[in-house]
């Protein structure tokens, strides 16, 4: 499993909470935390600051609890947990799966976890609500789909055709074919 990993395990950047404008990025590798930050001023004193680095292996990090401070001032205290997570060898390995293997896993799972899989993350959110997602389902669920219909669901997008009852679909389609018939009419 430890092959799924990159290098850079995790990363966000943001702006130091007010009054300071600094930026700060929080980088987190196989073996590192890297916490780095750039002043933002417009002071004298700190036109030649340079920008600064706090580099730590993940077994120093953990004791660290100075940084743990600076970390969830600027970044909150969830990250700083996922970050101590990480270092802890806590990884979740289902989010780093490829996107081709989630979608074919999430196409077996029934309708409400597929709904409560999608509030998990921003990631999940996305898959779960994909053209590509609904587009497997609705192939493994219907036994014809006729390429009238293909265009009908790349239309008005998978999800919303699989749950768009059978007699509102039926319109729709012949709603399509009768202006496809009106327009090589006019042609």
């Amino acid at each position: 499993m430890a092959s799924l990993l990159r290098e850079e395990v995790f990363e966000t950047h943001g702006q130091a909470p007010a009054p300071s404008k600094d930026f700060c990025q929080l980088l987190v590798t196989r073996r590192e935390v890297i916490f780095r930050w750039w002043k933002i001023s417009l002071r004298n004193e700190f036109r030649e600051s340079r920008p600064g680095e706090i580099k730590e292996s993940q077994e120093d990090f953990l004791d660290d609890s100075s940084l743990h401070i600076q970390i969830a001032i600027v970044f909150g205290a969830k990250v700083l947990e996922h970050v101590l997570n990480l270092c802890r060898g806590n990884y979740d390995f289902l989010e780093r799966l490829p996107v081709p293997l989630l979608l074919y896993i999430i196409s077996f799972l029934e309708l409400e976890d597929i709904a409560r899989l999608s509030q998990v993350s921003r990631r999940f959110e996305m898959i779960c609500n994909s053209n590509a997602l609904w587009e497997n389902i609705v192939e493994n669920l219907c036994d014809t789909i006729t390429p009238e219909m293909k265009e009908l669901a790349q239309e008005m997008g998978w999800k919303q055709f699989f749950f768009t009852n059978r007699l509102q679909l039926q319109l729709q389609l012949r709603r399509r074919r009768q202006k496809q018939d009106a327009q090589n009419k006019k042609q």
